[in-house]
């Protein structure tokens, strides 16, 4: 049972607000805006999810930049009210299209609406996108998506590769299309998350991957859909351990150590040929989440060295090395390292004709930044060398020149690092799980939606020891 909810943009501004049972104060928004914006507390960077001030319990997930937000002063379960947020939050986009302030704002009467059939005086009622049709009667304004970001799962292919249409993410699932025709299509998004930590000489000491298989469907008439699988995956590892560098379609069994199925998932066959079967209700959903703790192939090597180069001064040097194929795009990269608390300049020297990098000192928590943006970790010599003058492969280099306050009295690799990575990686996955076909039961001769099947990799925790 929950008493409001709220969405609240990162500058504080109050887009959507919805105060269901009316015994939690009106200002509850103010005040949990000023708790997580200026949360001290043990040294932690962000509020964590949960928390209560004053008697009020403050739930919160945050969602493209949005802040999904509920209240309640009764003792209620956390998870279920975190689900909750973020199952409203795939709802909200669902019917909108694309989730973002500009879309809230434009549609706030389709976001009450919808608000008002998910929960009534609290208690939750549906967050099936399918079910709620029946109750939903405004049609969602349409978003220029080319003036905002493309957001959310299916966003993550719009970047840096033009093979994959964006329509899944700025489509609605009840607009009509122009001149009343509807574009038949199904999209799988294959998307992991990767947690991998090295050690100073480089070696992999854990590694993890935590995957899900998404899928939106646009079919009429929810055709039954059978997906299939790699021949040789396997639940369960059974003791074996494999370590194959032959890449995301190499060759080499997927054993995955657990996994879950949606609820409209038909197993009948998934012992015998790894087929799923399904009739794919409306809107975005996970088919399959699965987790993978066996070694695999890291997408970037770093090196990271600090060593002292005076009483006062010390140089950090910070090497990135793409081990992907040639073909394949990193988007989005950026490093980071802690440095001595004691440091007061930074300055950095990067390799000649570098192009679309960026580096930053944050004096406020000593914290060595590096972007590379635009950069593009490509194994084709002649590519690397017209995007960053490096020859014969894709290894980037960071030089910065530390200067202290004081000297330090011991081990400055003690006091600095580790160095973690974030990137995002379109149509390329670490755990080699293929989607071999996608069928879709015919309705007439003439029917030939298109199919589409994606695959993206992101970082959790990619961290690099000194």
């Amino acid at each position: 049972m929950i008493s409001q909810f709220f969405v609240l943009s990162q500058r504080g501004d109050n887009i959507v607000f919805r105060d269901y049972r009316g015994d939690v104060q009106k200002g509850s928004a103010e005040i949990f805006f000023r708790k997580v914006k200026f949360w001290k507390e043990d040294g932690e960077e962000e509020a964590p999810p949960v928390f209560n001030v004053d008697g009020v319990n403050y739930f919160h997930v945050k969602v493209v930049g949005l802040l999904f937000v509920a209240t309640t002063r009764t003792n209620v379960s956390p998870s279920l009210v975190l689900e909750l947020l973020q199952r409203i939050a795939r709802v909200v986009k669902d019917y909108l299209g694309v989730l973002n302030e500009d879309s809230i704002r434009k549609n706030f009467v389709l976001v009450y609406e919808l608000l008002d059939e998910v929960v009534d005086f609290g208690y939750v009622q549906t967050t099936s996108t399918e079910l709620l049709k029946s109750f939903i009667f405004n049609e969602p304004i349409v978003v220029d998506v080319a003036r905002s970001q493309a957001l959310g799962p299916a966003g993550l292919f719009m970047q840096g590769t033009k093979r994959m249409p964006g329509t899944a993410v700025t489509k609605s699932v009840v607009a009509n299309e122009p001149a009343g025709r509807k574009r038949e299509e199904i999209f799988v998004d294959i998307i992991e998350k990767i947690s991998v930590t090295f050690s100073s000489s480089g070696y992999i000491l854990t590694s993890e991957i935590d995957g899900t298989i998404q899928m939106k469907s646009y079919l009429s008439g929810n055709p039954e859909i059978r997906l299939a699988l790699n021949d040789d995956l396997s639940i369960g590892r059974g003791g074996r351990s494999i370590y194959d560098y032959s890449g995301s379609s190499g060759s080499g069994a997927v054993i995955l150590d657990d996994c879950n199925f949606h609820e409209s998932v038909h197993l009948d066959s998934f012992d015998v040929d790894r087929t799923l079967s399904l009739v794919p209700p409306d809107g975005e959903f996970p088919v399959m989440n699965y987790r993978i703790t066996q070694e695999f192939k890291p997408p970037f090597r770093i090196n990271a060295l600090i060593e002292q180069a005076g009483p006062l001064k010390a140089e950090v040097i910070l090497k990135i090395r793409a081990e992907y194929a040639s073909s394949i795009t990193a988007n989005t990269i950026l490093v980071q390292m802690p440095l001595p608390t004691y440091t007061t300049r930074v300055s950095f020297e990067l390799e000649p004709g570098a192009v679309g990098q960026v580096t930053d000192f944050k004096e406020s928590n000593k914290r060595l930044e590096w972007g590379l943006k635009k950069a593009m970790f490509l194994l084709n010599a002649l590519m690397s060398c017209i995007l960053n003058s490096i020859v014969g492969g894709s290894e980037h280099t960071l030089r910065a020149k530390l200067t202290f306050s004081q000297e330090s009295h011991g081990n400055i690799t003690k006091e600095a690092g580790p160095v973690s990575m974030n990137f995002t990686i379109p149509m390329y996955n670490a755990s080699r799980l293929q989607v071999k076909y996608l069928q879709i039961a015919k309705k007439s001769k003439t029917f030939n939606p298109y199919r589409w099947v994606r695959y993206v990799t992101q970082t959790n925790s990619y961290v690099a020891r000194i």
